[in-house]
């Protein structure tokens, strides 16, 4: 029997997927370094677990030990990343994780070599960061093959779980980034806007510090990209006034003091939230000669599709890869994968 492991069983992601896992009758072991949370988790679920910290590295290569995949849920994954990838290179064991950080996606891919020298995967990734818009960039390289623009976004109800706004407040002090020429550059937040048909209706729309200005160029080689979401002028220029305060946002007792306030308010949403809260996932292409085409699609709430991402990865590399080495979504698991995760429609071409 193959095993797998969620690390970071306790947090709210992970406690979701491992619920999930339960249900379909999976049997993971639940991971993290809060012994009480995992060990009371894995009580009610009779699941088996285990205890490590990652920032205790040998203690790491010995919590993995035994494991085909890590579906690593314990972010920031600036902080936890690169340890847990140590260590699932150290025991051949696959590394699945469902971070949004660019500079995670770069560093991941960086450890191609290291990789297929272990025969394992490593795909960062694999939830609603970024499978949906990883699919939509995918399809619209296939139907534009010379297209050197990519414009891709979404409108989600989803909220926010305490580990997301965290790692929401940490990027504050990196601004905005968008994929210029090949390379990724730090723009002001909220740097461009224009009015965008998520599939939802005509809506005002700014660049954000998406993932997919790395992963995007991993899975097509456009060499410019941008990443929209919608959100109110009035809020949009607040966020622009908010640019100027970014050396200060990145003081540590300011990082500290702004993570303390969100664990404390925010707890993620609940099963009705989730339910009621459709995502909708928008992409454009173009090429030199300004021939535009476009992708949408409709899937499930932010949480959801990360949780049945995670799923339909971790099932994809215990069966089997035709080749070791780094993957974006899209790549390992297809390009339409999401059209396979419950609550999803079919990617719409115009």
């Amino acid at each position: 029997m193959q095993e797998w492991m969620i690390y970071g069983a306790n947090g709210y992601t992970g406690t979701l997927l491992a619920r999930e896992a339960y249900e379909q009758g999976l049997k993971p072991v639940l991971a993290g370094r809060n012994r009480s949370a995992v060990e009371a988790l894995a009580s009610e679920l009779d699941l088996p677990c285990r205890i490590f910290d990652l920032r205790d590295a040998a203690a790491a290569i010995e919590g993995v030990k035994g494991m085909q995949a890590v579906a690593h849920c314990a972010g920031p994954f600036s902080a936890t990343s690169q340890p847990m990838i140590d260590a699932c290179l150290a025991n051949h064991c696959h590394y699945l994780d469902i971070t949004g950080e660019i500079d995670v996606f770069v560093a991941a891919q960086q450890r191609h070599a290291e990789a297929e020298a272990a025969n394992i995967v490593i795909c960062s990734g694999v939830g609603f960061d970024v499978i949906p818009t990883d699919c939509i960039a995918a399809t619209l390289k296939a139907e534009l093959p010379d297209a050197d623009r990519l414009a891709l976004g979404f409108d989600s109800r989803s909220g926010f779980s305490p580990g997301t706004a965290k790692t929401s407040v940490e990027g504050l002090k990196y601004g905005g980034k968008v994929r210029e020429k090949d390379k990724i550059r730090t723009v002001p937040l909220a740097w461009q806007s224009r009015e965008i048909d998520f599939g939802n209706g005509t809506k005002y729309a700014v660049t954000i510090p998406w993932g997919d200005i790395a992963t995007a160029w991993f899975s097509t080689g456009i060499d410019n990209i941008e990443v929209f979401i919608p959100m109110a002028p009035s809020a949009a220029t607040r966020l622009r006034r908010l640019d100027w305060l970014r050396p200060v946002l990145g003081l540590a007792p300011v990082q500290a003091l702004l993570k303390h306030l969100v664990g404390r308010k925010i707890t993620g949403p609940d099963s009705q939230q989730r339910l009621s809260a459709r995502t909708f996932v928008w992409g454009e292409a173009q090429n030199r000669a300004g021939k535009k085409v476009t992708a949408r699609i409709e899937v499930a709430n932010g949480y959801d599709v990360t949780v049945h991402g995670v799923l339909m990865a971790v099932k994809h590399v215990l069966e089997g890869v035709r080749a070791p080495g780094y993957f974006t979504p899209s790549r390992l698991m297809g390009d339409h994968c999401i059209e396979e995760l419950p609550g999803s429609g079919k990617i719409q071409i115009s």
